[in-house]
Formats: C-alpha cells, sequence, structure tokens
C-alpha cells in the first residue's frame, strides 16, 4: 500500500507524493490518443458483467426515492406556501456550494479521487465529512467507482457509461448492485491509499458514511425549529413551520440538486457538447453541467488531464471549484497543485 499524502501535520514527503502519484496515474492517468471512432456503438454499450442480473439494493433506493419526494413537496400546490420560506431558500443555496462544491466536487473528486492538491488532514477530513452530506456514498466507495471510471471510460468495465442508455449512465447504475465493488480487492486496488487512513476505514463499517447524512440532517432541522420559534417571538406552530420548510428545502430539494448535477456529469458530459481533446471516451465539455456542479461539466479537459485541479481549460470555461482551490493555495492550505499541462 501506498503512503498516506498528507500527515498530520499537513505536509507530505516527496516520496509519499510520488507514490500516491503512481497509484492515481496507473488507475486514471492521462488519457491515450483515439482515432476518432473508438469502436464502440452509442446506445449500445453492454452493462458491466457484474450488474448482471439486475438486482436493486432496496435500501439506497428506498432512501434516494424518499429524499426525492420530500422534496416535492417545494414545489406541490398544496404545500408550496406552507414550506416557503426565505431562509430555506437561501441556506438551500448555500448548501449546494457548500456541501456541492466543497464537499464532492472540490473533496471527494479533485483532492481524494485524484489528488489535484495537497492539505492538512484537518482540511481533508472536514471536505471528506461535507461530501458525505450529499447522500453519494462514503469517500472510499466513491473514489474507487471513479477512478474506476477513469480506467474503463466508455467501455463495458465502465460502472456508469451512458453508452448503455442514457438513463443507466445518470442514475440506474446507483441503484443497481454491482459485485465486483464490494470485494476487497476492488479497495485493495483502487483505493489502498485511503484506506490506510483510520478516518475512512472506519466509515466503511456499518455505513457510518449515512450516519453523518442524518446527523448533519437532524442538526439542519433543529436550527430550523430555533430559528422559527426565535423570529415568531415563541409560536410554536411557526416553530415547526421552520423546521419543516429548512428540511425541506435546505436538505431535500439541495441533496437532489447535488445528486443530479453529480449525475450529468456522468450522463450528459458524455453524450453532449464539444471536445478540446482526443481521449479514448466519448466525454465532452457541457457549460450547463459546469454551471450546477461548479466546474465539473469541462469533463473532456478532465479526461484527458484527470489529475490537473483545474477543469477549465479555455478562458470561456469559468470553473468555480478551480477559484477555491487557488484561493486555498493562496493562504497556504492548498499545496502541490496540479495545474493543466500547456
Amino acid at each position: 500500500m501506498s503512503e498516506s499524502v498528507c500527515e498530520e501535520t499537513g505536509t507530505a514527503t516527496g516520496a509519499e507524493i510520488g507514490d500516491k502519484t503512481n497509484l492515481v496515474n496507473d488507475i486514471a492517468g492521462d488519457a491515450m490518443p483515439a482515432d476518432g471512432n473508438i469502436g464502440i456503438d452509442p446506445q449500445a454499450l453492454p452493462r458491466p458483467e457484474a450488474t448482471n442480473p439486475y438486482k436493486l439494493m432496496w435500501s439506497y433506493t428506498i432512501v434516494l426515492v424518499a429524499v426525492h419526494v420530500i422534496a416535492l413537496y417545494a414545489i406541490l400546490p398544496w404545500t408550496y406556501s406552507y414550506l416557503f420560506t426565505w431562509s430555506g431558500l437561501i441556506l438551500g443555496i448555500l448548501g449546494h456550494f457548500v456541501f456541492g462544491m466543497l464537499g464532492i466536487t472540490i473533496g471527494y473528486h479533485r483532492l481524494l479521487t485524484h489528488r489535484g492538491f495537497t492539505c492538512p488532514k484537518w482540511l481533508e477530513h472536514s471536505l471528506a465529512i461535507l461530501g458525505m452530506c450529499n447522500l453519494q456514498d462514503s469517500p472510499a466507495r466513491w473514489v474507487a467507482i471513479h477512478r474506476m471510471h477513469h480506467q474503463h471510460s466508455d467501455h463495458q468495465p465502465d460502472p456508469h457509461s451512458p453508452l448503455v442508455s442514457f438513463l443507466w449512465g445518470h442514475m440506474g447504475w446507483v441503484i443497481c448492485r454491482h459485485k465486483e465493488l464490494d470485494r476487497t480487492s476492488h479497495y485493495e486496488r483502487y483505493v489502498r491509499d485511503l484506506l490506510r487512513d483510520p478516518f475512512y476505514l472506519k466509515l466503511e463499517r456499518r455505513d457510518g458514511w449515512f450516519f453523518v447524512f442524518l446527523a448533519h440532517s437532524f442538526v439542519i432541522t433543529l436550527a430550523g425549529l430555533i430559528f422559527g420559534y426565535a423570529i415568531s417571538g415563541g409560536v410554536g406552530s411557526e416553530a415547526v413551520r421552520y423546521a419543516a420548510s429548512w428540511t425541506v428545502w435546505a436538505v431535500a430539494v439541495r441533496t437532489v440538486f447535488v445528486l443530479h448535477g453529480t449525475w450529468s456529469v456522468n450522463s450528459l458530459s458524455h453524450v453532449f457538447g464539444y471536445r478540446n481533446y482526443k481521449t479514448r471516451d466519448h466525454s465532452t465539455n457541457n457549460w450547463l453541467v459546469a454551471l450546477i456542479s461548479h466546474g465539473e461539466g469541462w469533463h473532456n479537459n478532465h479526461h484527458a488531464q484527470p489529475r490537473s485541479a483545474a477543469h477549465g481549460h479555455r478562458w470561456w470555461e469559468f470553473d468555480m471549484s478551480w477559484r477555491i482551490i487557488q484561493g486555498l493555495e493562496m493562504v497556504g492550505l492548498a499545496k502541490d497543485v496540479v495545474r493543466p499541462k500547456r
């Protein structure tokens, strides 16, 4: 196993960074040149063999359905007026940046998966905790799936290629049991670097990550209850209304929006858009996906240079996550930042 990149002090030795870089490059290295047509008939790629026969992961499916149903209450005519509060809406928008951008885009993806930069261990763990608040599985499992995607992108072993079908690439793969993803050998191959850290190892036991999601939901609901009680002068019914509003807007709606933003990178950004680079897959740059996922939609750029912490490579390809990483670098919290190869 490779050594951890970030020690408790937030620094890493050259050997440790080298070991970590080799692991990431071996699994999700720079894209290989392709001769235009890679020999795959769109919409005719078989599902990964490990997903046959199709079997739903019922526990995760039920939770996803429940969150989507709760989010619907924000727009239903007979519940909208009761559940809408400006504070709930504002917190939902802020949560998209705090939990979605910092947790998933910067934390799970650019830091943990590709090691596009290094940081103090306390910051790394904090970003991972924010990522768990989006109902997208544990850090190690998320990273393993994404590294596997880069290794086999748009070929049959790819866990979520939209060339199987658009719905499969968007969310069908999420609720389908993949036998390979639960094997020790899979974790040993793809995330042995993460699991050397007891923090990530503990989260794999008894679905610890899911209790982080539940805990953050409870805290937001309780905060809404207290806030509503305070601004209404102690009216209990208003306290309950604000608690319900914050649960719907700041938890459910925000979670659903972040989920579909992430899933759109897997689906839309492999079907619609333009390409700056020839890669061995069908990845594209999609401005709409980039907008709703804080820069992740510049996906062809990312597949061409996976370790780069910046996904926008042209002047008009705005990447907010990269700006945040640059800010962290300026104050000394991000180091060894990988930039695009010009």
